[in-house]
């Protein structure tokens, strides 16, 4: 039988209010779920190889900023604008890597008045100075004892300003480390096969990886050092670096692809020519790549280079 046109109009009533009754209760419960969930640790980190180790530790707890993460930015010339500035402001942890090489974290943190934040200093935790005849090698995350004591302090901070979550942080901190004793072990082994053979670098990035392989640095001091401050190198220290290759006295060139340039491409050339392995590494992590993948990938790049 039809309906009668106000039985339909009250149907269609009934219906709107439940509709309407619905999406209330949907939208409340999402609010009420929304504000029960606790609020995330608000970290900033000076590079995305911080940012990503706290990531690691702190799990879906965290809201990372990490500064620097385009893999073309030279850290070294790195310039910071306001919202790194405003990211600074409202972290509760910050994690830079200290040693000169990203004061204007601190800068920046001064400026904007932040005092309650948990500064952890890379460097500082490292316990590495410099030496007497020498500048300090400030690119600790490629010393893996260091990035273990690193990850310890961040569990801790993280500890701190978010007490109910402690257990979860060490749990994963010491996950992290764990997968840091193949990396140690990897080292290892290559001192044990090519302990005292001879390396080139454009830059002291890789020498805390190096040393730890048991590999002598033989680059002429005055070479990396003005690659790495951004100073022309003169001829004779040029020539002098170039007679590493010409004369095979290394058996590798660990080479900075992020501050390349006339000197450091012509140093690159001399090595192909010789037929020298050439092994690439960043200061900043790789496109698609984590901390540990990307440091498994050098570490083996490394032995392979040694080997052939």
């Amino acid at each position: 039988m039809p309906l009668s046109t106000s039985r339909r109009l009250a149907l269609l009533t009934s219906a709107s209010l439940a509709l309407l009754a619905g999406c209330g209760s949907s939208s409340d419960s999402a609010d009420a779920a929304a504000k029960s969930a606790p609020d995330r640790v608000t970290v900033v980190a000076s590079t995305n190889v911080y940012g990503d180790i706290v990531q690691r530790i702190g799990g879906d707890r965290v809201d990372v900023t990490s500064l620097i993460s385009d893999p073309d930015q030279d850290p070294h010339s790195y310039e910071a604008d306001p919202q790194n500035q405003l990211a600074l402001s409202k972290a509760k942890v910050v994690v830079e890597n200290g040693g000169g090489y990203d004061d204007f974290v601190d800068r920046m943190l001064k400026s904007g008045h932040n005092d309650s934040a948990e500064v952890i200093n890379a460097v500082e935790v490292s316990g590495r100075t410099a030496p007497k005849d020498g500048e300090l090698n400030e690119h600790v995350w490629y010393d893996f004892p260091t990035v273990a004591r690193v990850a310890d302090r961040i569990s801790a901070a993280l500890a701190e300003a978010d007490p109910g979550d402690a257990a979860a942080f060490e749990k994963n901190a010491a996950a992290f480390k764990a997968k840091l004793g193949p990396l140690e072990a990897k080292e290892a082994r290559i001192k044990k096969e090519h302990g005292g053979e001879g390396v080139a670098i454009t830059e002291p990035v890789p020498l805390y990886m190096t040393e730890a392989s048991g590999l002598v640095d033989r680059t002429p001091p005055a070479f990396s050092e003005a690659i790495e401050e951004g100073d022309d190198v003169s001829p004779r220290i040029l020539q002098e670096n170039l007679a590493l290759f010409s004369g095979k006295q290394v058996k590798a060139l660990v080479y900075n692809e992020q501050t390349s340039g006339p000197q450091t491409e012509k140093t690159e050339a001399a090595a192909k020519a010789a037929g020298i392995p050439v092994v690439p590494v960043t200061e900043t992590l790789p496109k698609g790549k984590d901390y540990l993948g990307w440091m498994t990938a050098n570490v083996d790049a490394l032995a392979s280079a040694l080997a052939k």
